[in-house]
């Protein structure tokens, strides 16, 4: 018979919370870690009853009853519970999309309050109309001049209709506001935009671009074009008005909010038809949308456990076993193994601050990047169970095809001045053969089976070199320090996430780990949602977690635009665009030379693939991992969830296309 372990409360917290911080990978232990999980569960929810039981008893009572309040006054069989991504908002009366420091547009605005004007299927890869009623028109052969119409038959939710003067109005705010900063981005791509009559728009573009409708729609997250209500704004200074009472063009509006920012509840419109999603697909199920913070991750998990959650954000593969041992309506986006989504359109990585000392030098970030042993540092990130990435292109399914792939050889040549060959195309089998010493079980055995899954190679973990392009650069060791070219003690302090993006927070302290290991002062501070973001816009850090590189369609003009020159800005003001305040004129041609482009233009590859080059020769940011997304749902109250098995769309509820989710999910039976 097998001894029982017995683990307390402290210890899967605990445990939690040390993998969370890069901690080493509990090796050859992974029944041992199973049974803590499930053990601690049964701590967490406050009782001693089988799976699924819960403070709420068992999760069928407690649809049936019916009768259950939420916290915030509704019924909780009306009420979907989203998690929120970006975590306590700071300032909860600020819904001014334009101003700094208002809140993150994933806490239900641009799922629920502002539609765009063009919206994407992320499963196809293909933009469709929202607001707009179709894709702009070229009016001359200038690529210039253009014309949409909108969607007739959308008000705002105080029944004031929606026509094409709110878009002017929005148009001319974005550019006479100085203090908008993305409102230098627009004045840089839209000259103006005119209402002809209530329902078409005439734009004029400041260059030639066959494809407006990417640059001011949704193509992965959502778009900063917000849409706003010129008879609401008019009376205001749209500096400094938070527009605290936010009118929607969405099926829900704002209800309640936190005091504190931990919550926003959204009340589904009595005029929903007059929504854009009412004229699109119909109507939304849930009468109510709760996005509420819950805090650190154990606490989110056990939420879930006990019903209180029907949506979960990026969790960790830790989690999710206790989640789907304790409570059976938990899911994934697989039923088995690999669980995660591995589609994301955004890789992890770090991100460099071009701009400041010592991270402006290629051969400082170059050396970084090798001083890492990229293995180590995925086992103690997500235990293994992520794909690399060499390119400033994420790994997904459909872009491995068109890109990593296709670049492998040139990787394989690629060299410095002085003839170094940094990539190492086995890094994916030796993964392989490391999680095999782990104990790991159904790995891939071939090659084209490891390729899709841990990806096309990485770069090679040497020391050696990373030490001789410091030296070049006047870097000195001293007693396993590295030290400055001044002389003093370098240290590096990485920005990372504080209990939101679990991937990027943990990837943070594991690179910090391989950094100190190479002799680095390495350390990682955590930052609220606000605080993280804003450091980045106005380059108040050196290094940080960022996830820089993202793209979904083969056509990555939208993605790699904001790493045009044009965007940077001096540390301290708040950027739009290249928050890397990286300058590199053949890369700015380049995207120059895509705005040109159609889509479906060969020129398009050819030229993101020279594009891709750039990056890697000059490592301005170093690209990770393809970004491994669990993110469950339980389906006590909801059901209709998208999954592998019903991929209506991807599981993206921070993203602008959630709204449409809920005509599709039903209240349980």
């Amino acid at each position: 018979m097998k001894s029982t372990v017995f683990f307390t409360e402290k210890d899967i917290l605990e445990t939690i919370k040390t993998r969370n911080k890069g901690g080493k990978k509990m090796r050859r232990k992974g029944k041992q870690i199973l049974a803590a999980a499930t053990a601690a569960a049964l701590l967490l929810s406050g009782c001693g009853g089988g799976a699924g039981e819960s403070k709420e008893g068992t999760s069928e009572q407690t649809a049936a009853s019916g009768d259950k309040m939420t916290d915030v006054g509704t019924p909780r069989k009306d009420t979907l519970i989203v998690d929120m991504l970006s975590g306590t908002q700071t300032d909860p009366d600020n819904f001014n999309p334009y101003m700094t420091g208002c809140v993150a547009m994933d806490c239900g605005l641009h799922q629920l309050l502002y539609p765009c004007l063009w919206e994407a299927d992320t499963m196809n890869g293909e933009q469709t109309c929202d607001l707009a009623a179709d894709f702009p028109e070229a009016m001359d052969d200038t690529n210039t001049k253009y014309r949409f119409h909108l969607r007739e038959g959308i008000t705002w939710s105080d029944g004031v209709e929606f026509t094409a003067e709110d878009v002017e109005f929005t148009s001319d705010i974005l550019s006479s506001t100085e203090e908008f900063s993305w409102g230098s981005w627009y004045k840089s791509f839209v000259k103006s935009m005119k209402a002809v009559d209530k329902y078409t728009v005439e734009m004029e573009l400041v260059e030639p671009n066959v494809k407006p409708q990417q640059k001011l729609g949704v193509i992965v997250f959502g778009n900063n074009f917000k849409v706003l209500p010129k008879h609401i704004w008019e009376k205001e200074d749209p500096a400094t008005f938070k527009y605290t009472d936010p009118l929607s063009l969405g099926p829900y509006t704002l209800s309640k909010r936190d005091a504190q920012g931990n919550w926003f509840l959204y009340e589904k419109r009595e005029d929903w038809d007059k929504s854009d999603v009412g004229v699109i697909d119909g109507e939304p199920k849930p009468q109510y949308v709760l996005f509420k913070y819950f805090g650190s991750e154990e606490k989110r998990v056990m939420a879930a456990v006990n019903n209180e959650i029907d949506i979960l954000q990026d969790i960790s593969p830790e989690s999710w076993d206790i989640l789907k041992e304790k409570n059976p309506n938990a899911k994934c986006w697989t039923e088995e193994f690999p669980y995660a989504i591995p589609d994301d359109p955004c890789e992890r990585g770090i991100s460099f601050n071009c701009s400041n000392e010592y991270y402006s030098n290629r051969d400082v970030r170059w050396a970084l990047t090798l001083s890492m042993d990229i293995k180590q540092v995925s086992m103690a990130t997500f235990g293994g169970k992520l794909k690399f990435s060499p390119l400033a292109v994420p790994p997904t399914t459909a872009l491995t095809d068109v890109y990593q792939k296709p670049m492998a050889e040139w990787l394989k040549t690629y060299a410095f001045e002085d003839g170094y060959k940094p990539f190492n195309e086995n890094t994916a089998k030796e993964m392989v053969e490391l999680l095999k010493t782990e104990g790991v079980e159904n790995l891939p055995t071939t090659d084209e089976e490891i390729t899709d899954i841990f990806g096309i190679g990485w770069w090679k973990y040497d020391t050696d070199k990373a030490a001789e392009l410091l030296q070049k650069n006047g870097f000195t060791q001293k007693d396993g320090q590295w030290m400055t070219p001044e002389g003093e003690p370098w240290e590096i302090i990485i920005l990372a996430p504080a209990d939101f993006e679990i991937e990027s927070m943990r990837l943070a302290f594991a690179v910090a780990d391989a950094w100190s290991k190479f002799g680095v002062k390495a350390e990682v501070k955590q930052q609220d949602s606000s605080t993280f973001w804003t450091s980045y816009a106005t380059g108040n850090y050196d290094t940080g977690a960022y996830w820089p590189f993202c793209g979904l369609i083969p056509d990555l003009t939208e993605n790699i635009q904001t790493w045009h020159e044009k965007y940077i800005l001096p540390n301290g003001e708040n950027a739009a665009g290249n928050k890397e305040r990286y300058a590199n004129e053949e890369l700015s041609a380049a995207i120059d030379k895509l705005q040109t482009l159609e889509p479906d233009d060969p020129e398009v590859n050819k030229t993101v693939e020279e594009m891709l080059k750039i990056f890697v020769d000059e490592m301005p940011a170093i690209p990770m991992f393809g970004t491994a997304k669990f993110v469950p749902v339980v389906e006590t109250y909801w059901t209709g969830f998208q999954d592998s098995e019903n991929p209506f769309e991807g599981p993206w509820w921070w993203w602008s296309q959630f709204r449409f989710y809920t005509t599709k999910i039903e209240a349980a039976k």
